[in-house]
């Protein structure tokens, strides 16, 4: 371990919270059996793991981000996370982000619980892959594993912030049906966003298949809908 990588934990340590880390594995379902199962929490805050991760980004070597990844904790591999996150958006060269952008992807391994796939693939891959081709969502989303299903998920939201909605519509469709309250949410979540900016490309998908897709993913995509609307949507009644 790199005197870098023991003062990152060190400071993450310093600001642990005994509540929060009881409380988080209920939270992120760490318990046996959970889609967190076997995680480990120190109890830190977001802000605190963000402002660690600015301090140190510019100066942390792939090998130190490794054996950040690699940790026990949660809190560690999500700062490592927020870590990746900072220096691909300073990166200065089309080379440079390939580079990060590779090493994110050989270690999705542990970008394994939602806020460290939420927080990190639309600002890394989504932007990377916003003017090239996506067959890479489709291999994710195509896998039955559930964090690179989410990734392929929530990589769109870059893009539909940029008004390109097709390949979110055709990863929303992909995953529609999918088992897990996880990628159901994801699923909502982004036609929520699309809907956001523009209501009837929502609503066209939502005319196709509102009456059989999962209740998780239809509440997360109408959430914002006018009463009436939502409930006739809900109740399998569109006018």
């Amino acid at each position: 371990m790199s005197l870098l990588t023991e003062q990152i934990k060190a400071a993450l340590a310093d600001k642990a919270i005994p509540e929060k880390a009881a409380f988080f594995p209920k939270f992120f379902k760490s318990k046996p059996g959970g889609y967190g199962a076997g995680d480990q929490f120190l109890g830190v805050k977001v802000p605190e793991q963000r402002k660690i991760a600015k301090e140190v980004f510019k100066d942390i070597s792939y090998s130190e981000i490794e054996e950040l990844l690699h940790d026990v904790y949660h809190e560690v591999r999500l700062t490592a996370v927020y870590i990746l996150v900072y220096r691909y958006q300073k990166s200065k060269n089309d080379a440079d982000r390939k580079e990060l952008v590779d090493f994110y992807l050989s270690h999705l391994d542990y970008v394994n619980n939602w806020d460290l796939v939420d927080s990190s693939c639309h600002d890394i891959l989504g932007h990377y892959y916003l003017d090239r081709e996506k067959e890479l969502f489709y291999e994710l989303a195509g896998t039955d594993h559930l964090w690179r299903q989410r990734v392929a998920m929530i990589s769109t939201y870059y893009w539909i912030k940029r008004d390109r909605f097709t390949d979110a519509l055709a990863l929303a469709e992909k995953l529609l049906h999918h088992q897990y309250d996880l990628i159901q949410k994801a699923v909502g979540w982004m036609l929520r966003e699309i809907g956001n900016r523009d209501f009837e490309v929502e609503m066209s998908f939502l005319r196709r298949h509102y009456q059989i897709m999962p209740r998780t993913a239809l509440r997360y995509a109408i959430e914002k809908f006018e009463p009436e609307l939502r409930n006739q949507l809900l109740k399998g009644q569109l006018e």
